[in-house]
């Protein structure tokens, strides 16, 4: 399917807004940005799942809502199973003739930890059963709805509540889990990594998986200033700053095909990325300085096997 990737910003200005503002989101934080930019991306309705986190909790505080689109809250862990439900149920009602083919696409919001940890089983199986959702992982990188607890998305060096930098551990001592690549290995249409910094990639990049003939999974970079400890203007400054430093690569898997979407002229170093960040303060003490070294090794490790991976070498 041909998918229209020129975008008029002035054309989606004038589009309605099916995120209302007005939410309580902190201020500064990315989900809210993304969701809009996603919303905005996609002409055809939509039907929203959610999964237990920020997203859903600020969004639906009752007797309000800010989602102007259908949309369902379940668990924590089978927001993928609720949408994959949900799908099933309208493709049987369009084949039986009880309702006419509107073209709906079903959406998933999911937290890093909803997506990496709790509902990883679920959405497993939603995607080993063909069902056409796009699961989105919004990735701040902890559980921060409950508390900044460490996930299995969490960077290594990072203080959280629950692995706390000091004379025992400093901070979160195991390396992130390649997500990105376990949703890959289901051979699934389409799967990619985005970060709001670079909306425009983000944003053809969930047309392309709305167009999908099956699954997708969209794991976008999230900014979370309350976990992170920043400044809450910067979101957009830091998830650019990801991608620069090679630390949040922006690629895509298309029907098993693997292609890079950015390469940056000058590589950053990772240090520039994590001083920026309250959660990574300790690291610049000169007792855990290996640990920069090591996670800049650890990057460059990745980054080396994903251009090979994309044949940019």
């Amino acid at each position: 399917m041909a998918v229209e990737t020129r975008i008029n910003l002035k054309e989606l200005a004038s589009k309605p807004e099916k995120f209302a503002p007005g939410h309580r989101l902190c201020s500064g934080c990315a989900e809210g940005i993304i969701v809009r930019q996603i919303l905005s991306a996609i002409d055809d309705p939509v039907v929203v799942a959610t999964a237990t986190g920020c997203l859903e909790v600020a969004t639906s505080l009752y007797p309000s809502t800010a989602w102007r689109v259908p949309w369902i809250h379940n668990a924590f862990e089978n927001a993928a199973t609720t949408a994959a439900g949900a799908e099933a149920a309208y493709r049987a009602l369009v084949r039986k003739g009880k309702l006419p083919d509107r073209n709906i696409k079903f959406l998933v919001f999911g937290g890093d930890g909803a997506t990496y940890d709790i509902g990883l089983q679920w959405i497993s199986g939603a995607f080993e059963r063909g069902h056409r959702i796009v699961y989105i992982c919004l990735n701040n990188e902890a559980y921060m709805n409950t508390g900044i607890q460490r996930s299995s998305a969490t960077p290594t060096g990072a203080h959280t509540t629950t692995s706390p930098a000091g004379e025992v551990i400093p901070g979160k001592i195991q390396w992130r889990k390649p997500i990105t690549e376990i949703m890959a290995a289901h051979n699934i249409p389409y799967v990619a990594q985005a970060s709001p910094s670079h909306w425009r990639d983000l944003m053809i990049k969930v047309r392309k998986a709305v167009a999908a003939d099956g699954p997708s999974f969209l794991n976008i970079f999230a900014d979370c200033n309350r976990g992170w400890r920043h400044d809450t203007a910067t979101a957009i400054e830091i998830s650019r700053l990801a991608v620069e430093t090679c630390y949040w690569p922006l690629f895509e898997v298309e029907n098993g095909v693997w292609k890079l979407n950015y390469k940056p002229k000058e590589k950053k170093p990772i240090e520039e990325w994590l001083k920026l960040q309250g959660r990574f303060r300790h690291l610049f003490q000169p007792k855990f300085r290996h640990l920069i070294d090591e996670i800049q090794a650890r990057i460059d490790q990745e980054w080396e096997k994903l251009l090979e991976r994309c044949g940019e070498k």
